[in-house]
């Protein structure tokens, strides 16, 4: 088996999550601008399943504009839900929150994670025509494109204007049109969503991007410049000399998570603070000189055996291993998957074995790094099936879980039970802020609060509630704000997804890479890493990089369009 046909393109771990991101992403969204087929008359809520138990008691009003409907109706009712990440590991119905919700609107969910890709999954799904009621998927995700134009899930505004026209008022204005289609409909509805003008005027950017090091092992080093391929390189030979043991194991110089398509690609260009566009026009970044200069930086890091292969062949597992054991020196990875990580090993016998963020790689001009924030996608976005029986009860519910209230009651739980009001502000309960801070796996299991449940969650809102962090989180979280590159939101995901021609072609090319870029960093020098990266732009351009070139163009200058209405 050949080293490339072992890579592993898995997605940032919550990342990710709890991202709080979040954002990330993922890092990593999706094209939202994409043509979508109207749906015909006989798709419509109207006259498809009609509701098995919708309507308000006799004698009761009908939803109306000003308050929420799901008040109406809060008999029993099962809705499945599809969280489109095989790592996410919560149940509904266990924690003191999911019973709460349950309890209080009389929705009880499944939820359902796909066992490999969500991709995959979902596609399979499709074609089997029974889809889980409620659908969450990376804005990113090429199935998404998938289920509004294959007329799979409801256009949210049509079923608000039917069952709840509150949803309006709770969903927010900007975030529908951004996510509106050709067809003038809205599909699916974000979390973690962010407009430029909130990053700019609360600081909060859900940057989650960072250049992390052990702490403890880059002191003893002096604090090295990572800055340079001078500096990094020394470090690394620093590493090998002196630390290359702890308890007995071998610590892995390097981790760059998501490998190849991430770690090593967009995240590392945007650490080097490598444009988008320039004069107008998307920037091949790719081909940028800089870029080019730090792969043939680890190179030749790897021909001195300063690192190896492991960072693009370890598995979810051994990656979860190292990092808990504190087995990585220097890490390309999202300071958000590292939130019960940092707080473990600052409780260990060894407290200074933690990770904090550092400036690492730069561009020849020494530029601060342009970190991806958050943007108006989101990370996931959240639709209903139309192989639901109950699609007036699951609009109701989104409006619900979107609405200040919803907000509440899942991220801090119960009243007088999880939270009080201090000041006129809720407030999670001290022991559960400082669970939170040791023991994140059991407050979520136990408790099911904060970002235990983040598939509508809205920053905008639940963060005015949100814990101040554990020290050991918040310098990597305060590092990536800094460095955020507020504006640049606009250019995640420009890239063709689905089944056209374009779309095609930029998968052939993106595939080439993932087998060419272990190709190059392990070159026996650098005249054959020239000559690999030759033969990669000769085959990029036969495959149709010219085309995917002017899609993205496309695709950026009406993202512009849009910001500017």
């Amino acid at each position: 088996m050949t080293l490339a046909s072992r890579l592993l393109n898995k997605p940032s771990t919550a990342l990710l999550l709890a991202s709080s991101l979040l954002l990330g992403l993922t890092a990593c969204s999706g094209n939202n601008n994409n043509n979508t087929a109207s749906p015909s008359p006989s798709s419509s809520p109207s006259a498809t399943t009609q509701p098995s138990d919708s309507a308000s008691p006799s004698g009761e009003a009908g939803p109306n504009a000003d308050e929420a409907a799901w008040k109406l109706d809060t008999s029993p009712v099962d809705l499945t839900w599809f969280v489109g990440a095989n790592w996410y590991a919560h149940t509904w119905g266990d924690s003191l929150t999911s019973k709460y919700v349950t309890e209080k609107t009389g929705v009880n969910v499944k939820i359902e994670v796909p066992s490999g890709d969500a991709n995959e999954q979902m596609t399979l799904m499709m074609t089997s025509g029974q889809l889980p009621d409620l659908i969450s998927m990376g804005s990113w995700e090429t199935a998404v494109k998938k289920l509004w134009e294959g007329g799979h899930v409801y256009a949210l505004n049509e079923l608000a204007d039917q069952y709840d026209p509150y949803f309006f008022k709770v969903a927010g204005d900007g975030t529908l049109k951004w996510y509106k289609q050709a067809d003038g409909n809205t599909y699916g509805v974000p979390n973690d969503s962010y407009s430029p003008n909130l990053m700019h005027e609360t600081g909060m950017t859900a940057a989650n991007q960072t250049f992390l090091v052990r702490k403890d092992l880059y002191e003893e080093m002096g604090s090295p410049d990572l800055t340079t391929p001078e500096g990094f390189l020394g470090a690394l030979q620093s590493l090998k000399d002196n630390y290359s043991k702890y308890k007995g194991q071998t610590i892995s110089p390097f981790f760059a998570q998501g490998n190849v398509p991430y770690g090593m690609t967009e995240y590392l260009q945007n650490l080097l603070a490598i444009p988008f566009e320039k004069d107008g026009k998307v920037y091949d970044r790719m081909t940028d000189s800089d870029y080019i200069k730090w792969l043939k930086t680890f190179r030749t890091a790897y021909e001195r055996k300063l690192i190896n292969v492991d960072f693009l062949v370890d598995s979810d597992t051994q990656v979860e291993e190292k990092t808990n054991n504190a087995r990585y020196f220097m890490m390309v990875r999202e300071w958000t998957g590292m939130t019960a990580v940092n707080p473990m090993l600052a409780a260990s016998a060894n407290p200074d074995s933690y990770y904090i963020a550092v400036d690492g790689p730069q561009n020849s001009n020494g530029d601060s790094a342009k970190l991806f924030p958050g943007n108006m996608d989101g990370w996931m976005v959240t639709m209903i099936s139309k192989s639901t029986k109950n699609p007036e009860r699951a609009i109701r519910f989104l409006t619900y879980l979107a609405s200040e209230e919803g907000q509440r009651d899942l991220f801090l739980g119960k009243e007088g039970e999880t939270w009080t009001t201090v000041d006129g502000k809720p407030q999670l309960n001290a022991d559960l802020v400082q669970l939170a801070d040791t023991d994140i796996a059991t407050l979520e299991k136990d408790y099911g609060v904060l970002d235990t449940y983040w598939m509508m969650r809205n920053p905008v809102i639940v963060n005015q509630w949100r814990p101040e962090k554990a020290p050991v989180i918040k310098q990597m979280e305060d590092f990536a704000n800094a460095q955020a590159d507020i504006d640049s939101g606009i250019y995640k995901g420009l890239d063709p997804l689905g089944d056209s021609d374009v779309a095609v072609a930029w998968s052939k090319i993106s595939q080439n890479w993932e087998e060419v870029l272990p190709e190059l960093i392990t070159a026996k020098d650098e005249a054959a890493f020239d000559k690999i990266f030759s033969s990669f732009l000769e085959r990029r351009d036969s495959y149709g990089f010219a085309q995917v070139m002017e899609y993205r163009q496309t695709e950026l200058d009406a993202r512009k369009a849009k910001m500017a209405e």
